[in-house]
């Protein structure tokens, strides 16, 4: 952040609530759906591990997933969560850059395991016979290990890039985190 010489070191995010005649409401609301899908997905992913029936790569695979979009919305919600309830709506640059840094890297390993799980689909597939030999214990690991990392250099480069810009415009960010396009419309 040694380049952004902007004397501020607060973003305001505006947030979904801003808009709502019933915050409270909608607070409660988003709260619920966010414990649905983590209790979803946890069962999911417990069901998957726990069956051994299930230890394939194709559900190896949508067990990831899973865990991916655990993660996805457990670096957006809860801060918005806060904010609303605490009537707080700063983050710090650093709390930005981290949570888009997450965002990013959870988003990218998304996509890229998407490729991952219509490779798998490809083999068994195409090649049913030799399904067992190209898609093993190994190259799934390998395969998950890759979308981390590729997923991982996604935020690497974008994060630091677009909290190095100066700021000179409004500190209010119109939206509920810190995201490159939104934070990306203050820079100078």
């Amino acid at each position: 952040w040694a380049a952004n010489h902007t004397g501020q070191l607060d973003f305001i995010l505006m947030g979904l609530f801003s808009q709502s005649k019933h915050p409270a409401l909608l607070c409660v609301v988003v709260f619920v759906i966010f414990l649905m899908a983590l209790s979803g997905n946890s069962i999911l992913i417990l069901l998957i591990y726990s069956d051994t029936h299930l230890h394939t790569p194709m559900y190896f695979f949508i067990s990831q997933l899973s865990l991916i979009d655990m993660m996805y919305i457990s670096v957006t919600a809860p801060k918005m969560l806060m904010d609303q309830i605490m009537g707080v709506s700063k983050i710090s640059a650093p709390e930005c850059g981290m949570q888009m840094f997450l965002y990013l890297t959870i988003g990218g390993s998304e996509y890229f395991l998407l490729a991952a799980m219509a490779y798998d689909r490809y083999v068994a597939i195409c090649h049913p016979l030799h399904y067992s030999m190209f898609m093993n214990h190994k190259v799934w690991l390998l395969l998950v290990s890759g979308c981390w990392i590729l997923g991982s250099v996604d935020g690497l480069m974008l994060t630091p890039i677009t909290m190095t810009f100066p700021f000179c415009r409004s500190r209010e960010i119109h939206h509920f985190f810190c995201e490159v396009p939104a934070v990306m419309k203050l820079s100078c």
